[in-house]
C-alpha cells in the first residue's frame, strides 16, 4: 500500500511538473482567457445577482489557472460556433465545447472529460416512451439549431423529420404549442429544468446519445493542448473532477473514463 502511495505522489508531481513547464503556451497574453457556453448547464451557470460563475467549467478554468499561475477570465458564449471562433481568432484562449465533426478544423480538440446524457421532452399524452420510438415516419423531432443532439439527428434520423429551433425555450414552447413538434432533444439538466416551466411535459426514462465534453485550443497549437490533456487527467485521477461534477447538483452528467473517445457522435 505504501508503494503505491508513492507511485501516486510520483505520477502526480510529474504531471504537475509537465503542466507547469508548458504553461506559457496556455496563455500567451499572461491571462487565462476562457469561454463556455452559456446555455448549458452542464457545463457551467452565472447568477445574475452577483455575476459569479459555478460549475465543472468554471471550477477546472480556475484550477488550471491556480497550477499554471494565471489569473482567469470566465466569459459566457451564445453557441458552440462562436465558442470556436472565439479561439481560433486568438481571443479566448480555451473554449468548453462539446466535440461533434463538424467543429473539428480551425480549432484542437482536447481529450473527453465529462459526458452528458441527451435524451427527449415529450408531452405528457404522448404515446412515445423510449428514444427508440424517435425515428418513425410521422414524428417531427425538435433539436436547437447547432446543438450536439441535433447535429447528431441530422445525421441519423432515416424516418422522422428534423425540425431546428433558434435555441430558446421560447421557440421551443411555441413549436409544441403550435403542433410542429412531437419531441425535443437535448441534455438531461436542461430538460429538467423546462419541465418546472412545462408541466404538462415529461422526460423520457432513457437516453440516445452520451456527449462528449471537451476542451478546445486554437489549431496548432499542440503544446497548450498537451497541458490541457495532462491537466485533465491529474483531475480525473485526483477526483478533482467528480467532486466538481458531484457540487455542481446537475443530473446526467458522468467523468468520462480515461482513453474515451468521442462516442456516437463520430
Amino acid at each position: 500500500m505504501m508503494q503505491a502511495a508513492i507511485g501516486f505522489f510520483f505520477t502526480c508531481a510529474f504531471l504537475a511538473c509537465r503542466l507547469l513547464a508548458q504553461s506559457a503556451n496556455l496563455a500567451p497574453q499572461g491571462t487565462l482567457r476562457m469561454v463556455y457556453l452559456a446555455g448549458n448547464p452542464a457545463q457551467a451557470v452565472r447568477d445574475n445577482a452577483t455575476g459569479q460563475v459555478s460549475g465543472v467549467a468554471a471550477d477546472l478554468t480556475r484550477e488550471l489557472g491556480r497550477r499554471t499561475g494565471f489569473p482567469v477570465i470566465i466569459t459566457p458564449s451564445t453557441s458552440p460556433q462562436t465558442i470556436i471562433d472565439a479561439v481560433s481568432k486568438g481571443e479566448a484562449d480555451i473554449g468548453f465545447v462539446a466535440y461533434a465533426p463538424s467543429r473539428t478544423g480551425a480549432v484542437e480538440f482536447s481529450q473527453t472529460y465529462m459526458l452528458v446524457r441527451q435524451t427527449f421532452l415529450v408531452p405528457e399524452r404522448s404515446g412515445l416512451h423510449s428514444v427508440d420510438e424517435i425515428d418513425r415516419l410521422g414524428l417531427r423531432i425538435g433539436g436547437a439549431r447547432g446543438d450536439s443532439i441535433t447535429l447528431y439527428l441530422r445525421r441519423t434520423l432515416k424516418r422522422a423529420t428534423l425540425i431546428e429551433t433558434d435555441g430558446t425555450i421560447a421557440d421551443m414552447k411555441r413549436k409544441f404549442e403550435a403542433n410542429q413538434i412531437d419531441a425535443f432533444g437535448a441534455n438531461r439538466q436542461r430538460l429538467a429544468a423546462v419541465t418546472n416551466e412545462m408541466p404538462a411535459y415529461r422526460l423520457l426514462p432513457d437516453n440516445i446519445l452520451d456527449v462528449p465534453q471537451t476542451i478546445v485550443v486554437r489549431k496548432g497549437r499542440t503544446a497548450a493542448l498537451a497541458t490541457v490533456n495532462a491537466f485533465i487527467d491529474d483531475v480525473r485521477q485526483s477526483g478533482f473532477l467528480k467532486a466538481s461534477m458531484e457540487k455542481s447538483g446537475v443530473i446526467g452528467i458522468d467523468v468520462a473514463p480515461a482513453g474515451y473517445g468521442y462516442g456516437k457522435v463520430e
